[in-house]
């Protein structure tokens, strides 16, 4: 309910500051014009932006008959009065009515046809994950019961060596089950309607360097390069997203890698756009899945041990989601060098999120 009324308040405000707006600004026109036709393409021009930034139809139809109405009695002749009588004006205001009304349904079904859209993809990424859910967890948890039990049911036999080893897997099932969590309680704060991406200023370095040291605390071995401008930068971002995007991507360069012992990070400016280049020196990336990596239904490589280290459908999902909300892109390719690379760019300016 309360939603409700604040989504009508901030119609009625939308709606009456736009042709407050366009009153305003064709009154001093009209005494530099000689004319007055501008006027009506003013007034359809503030019903285009009201049918663009308010709800529903209602707002537009009747910034359309307020258009109609405040042209004839504030900007033609007799001035102040109402007069549909003069020769040549029905016609033109029933025109200028029939454009406003018509821009009016067409902006307003365009904007329903754009959210049912972007609905019919978050269900799309709701079922992919389930799918992936499905192996990703249950696989995990078969391997920490086996372990486990056979821990429990043979350590009178076991070697010490052997039940270290066994307590180890569960240990490392246990922590890539709570990676899997992590990524799905942001997908689920993505999505949840109520919910929105809240950016701040955050230095672009210390976001990949909180990213490095979470991975190099796991993957000690891996050599990781860190290439950035020189310059001071500040970006809007969700710094706890963008870095778990950097902590996945450079996990998933070792698990899918195979051979991966290098990783670059790479930060660059463009044009409005701040891009961050994932590049490591393994294996490369399967090119059957390549066009539908994010899709987050992936299965592991044909003729390849089946865990839930193989699949990751999951992670890029996620990733993609994240970089979506921040108004920004993802792309992965194979490097003719050998190795994959996987690029994203965010907004460097600070623009309205969430859905």
């Amino acid at each position: 309910m309360r939603k409700g009324r604040a989504s009508i308040k901030k119609n009625i405000l939308v709606t009456t500051g736009i042709m407050g707006s366009a009153v305003l600004f064709c009154f001093p026109l009209q005494q530099l014009a000689d004319t007055d036709t501008h006027v009506p393409l003013l007034f359809v021009l503030a019903v285009l932006l009201i049918s663009r930034y308010t709800d529903g139809y209602i707002y537009g139809i009747a910034a359309s008959v307020a258009a109609v109405i405040g042209v004839n009695y504030a900007f033609t002749y007799p001035y102040f009065a109402i007069n549909f009588t003069i020769a040549g004006y029905p016609l033109t205001f029933l025109a200028m009515l029939a454009v406003s009304l018509i821009v009016s349904t067409l902006t307003t079904q365009i904007k329903q046809q754009e959210h049912i859209r972007l609905e019919v993809e978050k269900e799309k990424m709701r079922a992919n994950l389930l799918r992936a859910v499905s192996h990703d967890i249950r696989t995990p948890l078969t391997s920490i019961v086996g372990s486990a039990s056979g821990v429990l049911d043979n350590h009178m036999v076991l070697s010490e060596e052997k039940i270290l080893e066994l307590i180890s897997d569960i240990k490392e099932e246990a922590q890539w089950l709570i990676r899997i969590v992590e990524n799905l309680l942001s997908v689920t704060r993505i999505n949840d309607e109520n919910a929105s991406i809240k950016t701040e200023e955050e230095i672009v370095e210390e976001i990949v360097s909180s990213a490095v040291i979470k991975f190099k605390k796991r993957f000690s071995n891996i050599e990781v390069q860190v290439e950035a401008p020189e310059d001071f930068m500040m970006v809007p971002m969700d710094g706890i997203l963008i870095e778990q995007v950097l902590v996945n991507l450079l996990e998933n360069s070792v698990l899918h890698g195979k051979s991966t012992r290098l990783i670059r990070i790479i930060v660059e400016k463009g044009e409005g756009k701040l891009f961050f280049i994932i590049r490591d020196d393994g294996e490369g990336i399967d090119e059957m899945i390549l066009p539908d990596i994010f899709e987050g239904n992936l299965q592991p490589r044909e003729g390849k041990e089946s865990d839930s280290k193989k699949n990751m459908g999951i992670g890029l999902s996620v990733c993609m989601s994240i970089i979506k909300a921040h108004k920004g892109n993802m792309t992965a390719e194979n490097l003719n060098t050998g190795g994959a690379q996987f690029t994203f760019w965010l907004p460097m300016k600070r623009e309205t999120y969430g859905y």
